[in-house]
């Protein structure tokens, strides 16, 4: 769904209420970011939450985290120096 910006969902197509696992290894990873944090709402930024990401083999960063919203999770990334992925300004966002 994502991949094309190193983003991918597991499930690509998550439910209402289901674990949703986010992998990252996009703009910020190419730029050599040290630390990358997860910054997601839902339905139209509801609830506002920034968790820290976890690095994995390969220099990619994992959140795992519960689709609790009605219809929406919305996300992007930001790096610790503070500077964001987010689609230019788009974000991403998976419909349940």
């Amino acid at each position: 769904m994502f991949e094309a910006n190193g983003i991918y969902l597991k499930p690509s197509s998550p439910a209402k209420d289901q674990e949703v696992e986010i992998f990252y290894k996009g703009l910020l990873v190419n730029s050599g970011a040290d630390g990358v944090y997860l910054h997601y709402g839902h339905d139209g930024w509801q609830s506002v939450k920034t968790v820290p990401m976890h690095r994995q083999e390969g220099n990619v960063f994992h959140a795992q985290l519960k689709a609790e919203g009605e219809h929406e999770l919305d996300f992007c990334f930001k790096d610790s120096a503070d500077n964001w992925d987010n689609n230019n300004g788009w974000n991403w966002g998976v419909r349940f």
